[in-house]
């Protein structure tokens, strides 16, 4: 392999203003340019009624946005061996049946 086909030496830095948090919900929202993933927490004030407070968006290009689907797709292929599969129904019944965001 010659020197200029090593990868090059990766350093992660968290910035400053660098955050932490939960989400139930992600809508992901699509353009010729990129890919947009709001992720959001959803709650059950009635039985009848979600509420999804949004908290964040993040562009990705589409280029990233596929290595972010293959790499998800590889993890939860390994959580699902070691843990079984994964249900995407509503585990609650105070949630209303129906796609999950």
């Amino acid at each position: 392999m010659s020197p200029s086909a090593q990868q090059p030496q990766m350093t992660l830095v968290q910035t400053p203003d660098y955050r932490e948090s939960y989400a139930n919900s992600v809508q992901v929202r699509v353009s010729v340019w990129d890919f947009q993933l709001v992720f959001g927490l959803a709650s059950s004030e009635a039985p009848d009624q979600i509420t999804i407070r949004n908290h964040q968006a993040i562009y990705l290009s589409p280029q990233q946005a596929k290595a972010l689907w293959n790499m998800l797709g590889q993890n939860v292929a390994q959580y699902e061996h070691a843990f079984g599969a994964l249900n995407l129904e509503p585990q609650s019944h105070s949630f209303p049946m129906g796609p999950i965001n």
